[in-house]
């Protein structure tokens, strides 16, 4: 083993990002007191460097400049530099990404790199990537620290004014209009969204807008539930039913998949979904998951099926740990090479093939056309249908799809065998809990008991490891639970568990949800304008207090909290938990008016408030609940949760408790928000009722 010259102290930290860098001749600090308390002190400025562990151009930079000798003098010289996984610590992430795009009038990215002030932690100037030597258009990184540097001793009145307006920007950016208070909430901003979606539709490669092109998933549920809203109306959106469903089809078909090991990678480089960045993220995967299931229930489209399949194969296999939670990501690089592990030759696929299987792979998967990777290499997606194939080759289709998936599968034990992209084995909550929501709905409507089985796995280890005297913690690695949980922790991961309710019922996950619920309410809202904060009263303080609204890689935390309130309300009953989530839709209320399709969860919430979900609880004796439960909860329907409960279960008090087995085999109780129809006894009389 090859003995490390240097170590700093990220080698006490469990991120596998921070230990990335544990062996720079950077002086790093994890962000904490210690690196805070030295600037004070020193009067230097702050060198934050924000990254995560599948970054491709955050190991670009390590490589460059933070493994550099001469570059890391020049640092530790002139800065107090500290290190941030932002997987870790979102709440830093979202306040400096917001503080960059305030000074700089554009979005930011990974790596993030800000200059801050040594006393107030308050940024006055930023970047992302930086080379080491003069390039794309970009001076040198080391150029830039001592600019920087000789700035802040030389401006410090500028600055500190500067500083006073950015603060005040970042706080009126939370700010809610008291307008808002008296909106009359109606679904103009839902039908706005619909309409700018479509606008931004690429009718020829499926997605929106042009390169880069990331999947989006609320944005497409959004317009899945749009379409499947009007379909029930007898008047179907066309324009809907094509935007989402050509998308799910060009993605499912393009590079962006994994034709292999399935599962999706983070976006496309190019319009065509042809080259993806490579980074396997879970954060992506366990939404995919979801909305492919439901585009399969919705449609019966096989190839939405078989994503779905795919998908959720591939998190059991490559992203659970053995105790059960789901790890976070997957490298985009391996050997120093972005996507060296998933790429081939002709060559290599022709020896491990026989002739009839490469034939059929390479027509399907493009091995005829000219490298669509960097003009040497082939990155598999689907550019034929078996079918063609079968009438080229003048034989039966279930011939071909024999040679397909004997090629992919000798492919992929072949890809096995490569050395692999690193994984990011940190368990995060958040994305737990989206993840779980995404194995109870595949699991649900397509029939796969293992993907439920793993979703409460998951759900077990976060409660055994990372729920801790009444509060959730927010990561778990190397057999320890740190940092306290976000917003996004706790309403992405009630939303997780009502979505595994409703496959099969657990004595204690209800209480779960529910105990999580008042963490919520009591840690997260924000009493005077609504809504809800991404930090807890107790976190520590910092410039400022996020509460997000718009969506980015992952919805919004404020939209999610308000979906599953309105659900636990209507379940329970609890009026407080409904008001909070009327009082986020009218917090949250203008930017949905002026930019709603940046907010899908918001609006997913909206259309919920607007028209309650239909809930069904089963009661009665387990053999006879199965045929129910099939009829209520397989189909897609929107708005709709069902509850399967054996009339021996323990259930919260509330409503659920007035929900009793009767004397028949099985009693159905159906309620649209807090109305209920009579008991029903007889699956006749339900079928009815769901037929209206």
């Amino acid at each position: 083993m090859t003995e490390q010259p240097h170590s700093n102290r990220l080698i006490h930290e469990t991120s596998p990002y921070l230990r990335q860098h544990a062996h720079n001749p950077v002086d790093w600090y994890p962000w904490g007191e210690e690196a805070l308390d030295r600037a004070r002190r020193e009067g230097k400025p702050i060198l934050l460097s924000i990254g995560y562990s599948a970054c491709h151009w955050c190991h670009v930079m390590a490589h460059e400049s933070f493994e550099d000798e001469a570059t890391a003098q020049v640092m530790n010289e002139l800065f107090v530099n500290i290190k941030v996984d932002r997987e870790e610590r979102p709440d830093l992430d979202k306040i400096y990404q917001t503080a960059f795009q305030m000074l700089h009038r554009r979005a930011g990215g990974w790596p993030l790199t800000m200059f801050l002030t040594h006393d107030d932690h308050v940024p006055f100037v930023g970047g992302t990537y930086f080379p080491k030597t003069p390039r794309y258009g970009m001076p040198a990184f080391t150029d830039i620290l001592r600019r920087v540097s000789a700035h802040y001793r030389q401006h410090q009145p500028e600055l500190r004014q500067q500083n006073q307006a950015l603060l005040d920007a970042l706080r009126a950016e939370i700010a809610t209009p008291a307008a808002a208070d008296a909106a009359v909430l109606n679904d103009a901003p839902l039908r706005a969204a619909r309409d700018a979606l479509i606008h931004s539709f690429d009718p020829v490669h499926g997605g929106f807008g042009g390169a880069p092109k990331f999947p989006h998933p609320t944005s497409l549920e959004h317009l899945l539930r749009c379409w499947a809203a009007s379909v029930q109306g007898g008047e179907p959106d066309r324009p809907a039913e094509t935007a989402v469903l050509s998308t799910l089809r060009k993605m499912a078909l393009g590079g962006i998949y994994d034709h292999l090991g399935g599962g999706f990678y983070r976006y496309s480089v190019d319009a065509e979904w042809q080259i993806p960045h490579f980074e396997k993220m879970l954060y992506d995967n366990g939404p995919l998951l979801a909305l492919y299931a439901q585009a399969w229930q919705a449609t019966q489209d096989p190839l939405f099926r078989t994503a779905a399949e795919e998908t959720g194969a591939w998190l059991l296999r490559e992203m659970q740990d053995p105790a059960g939670g789901y790890y976070a990501t997957l490298d985009a690089d391996s050997e120093g090479e972005e996507g060296k592990f998933y790429l081939w030759t002709p060559d290599q696929v022709r020896e491990l093939l026989s002739t009839e299987e490469y034939v059929a792979f390479a027509v399907c998967h493009g091995l005829e056309q000219p490298p669509n990777f960097e003009n040497h290499a082939w990155h598999p997606r689907r550019i034929a249908e078996p079918s063609e194939l079968a009438s080229r080759l003048a034989v039966a289709p279930e011939q071909v799809d024999e040679w397909l998936a004997a090629a992919r599968r000798k492919l992929l034990e072949a890809r096995s065998q490569r050395i692999w992209p690193g994984r990011d084995e940190k368990i995060l909550t958040a994305w737990n809990g989206l993840t779980i929501r995404g194995m109870a709905i595949a699991g649900r409507h397509l029939g796969r008991a293992e993907f439920v089985a793993s979703a409460e796995r998951a759900l077990d280890f976060i409660r055994a490891r990372l729920w801790r005297d009444g509060r959730l913690l927010a990561v778990h690695k190397d057999g320890q639970a740190r940092l306290n949980a976000y917003l996004d922790d706790y309403a992405f991961l009630i939303d997780g568990i009502l979505e595994l309710l409703q496959c099969r019922w657990r004595d204690g996950d209800l209480d779960f949800a529910l105990a999580l619920a008042e963490v919520l309410l009591d840690q997260f809202q924000d009493r005077e304008a609504g809504g809800f904060f991404f930090t807890a009263t107790d976190h520590e303080t910092l410039i400022q207090r996020p509460k997000p609204a718009h969506d980015d890689a992952l919805p919004a935390g404020n939209g999610i909290a308000a979906q599953v309130l309105l659900k636990l309300g209507h379940l329970t009953g609890r009026a407080d938990y409904l008001e909070a989530a009327e009082r986020t839709l009218r917090w949250a209320w203008p930017v949905l008016e002026q930019i709603p399709n940046a907010c899908n969860a918001l609006l997913a919430a909206l259309e919920e408030f607007l028209e309650p979900a239909q809930t069904i609880v089963l009661r009665g004796q387990p053999e006879a609940l199965a045929e129910w439960w099939e009829r209520c909860a397989r189909p897609y329907a929107l708005r709709r949760l069902t509850l399967a409960i054996p009339a021996t279960a323990t259930v919260p008090t509330g409503l659920l408790v007035e929900r009793r087995a009767g004397a028949a085999p099985v009693t159905a109780y159906v309620c649209t928000g807090l109305e209920c129809r009579s008991p029903i006894t007889t699956l006749d009389a339900l079928e009815r009722e769901l037929a209206q």
